[in-house]
């Protein structure tokens, strides 16, 4: 049996290294640019999955290639109504939201 190396670290602890405790200001800052991140993989992935370009998904939802690219890259902060209509319109999807406390 291989004996565990001890400077192997967990996400949460490298996080909370990097960042700080839950409540930080860094942290908070952090969790919030990872959120917006995830929302830009989260299209692309359906995006690809629906076998769409960028353009093509820009043209269903009323857009243009560029912001499309900017949203997958978290380059661009994204209006409410914006995403109903990318996921709606342009992925043929539903956005499902909830609030964790």
């Amino acid at each position: 049996m291989k004996a565990k190396n001890k400077n192997l670290k967990s996400l949460d602890q490298f996080i909370d290294e990097k960042f700080g405790k839950k409540g930080t200001t860094k942290r908070e800052q952090f969790e919030a640019e990872y959120d917006a991140f995830k929302l830009g993989i989260l299209i692309q992935q359906a995006r690809e999955e629906k076998g769409l370009t960028q353009e093509q998904l820009a043209e269903l939802a009323g857009t243009n290639k560029s912001y499309i690219s900017k949203l997958e890259r978290n380059l661009k902060d994204i209006r409410f109504s914006t995403l109903q209509r990318i996921i709606n319109e342009g992925l043929g999807g539903h956005l499902e939201i909830s609030i964790k406390l």
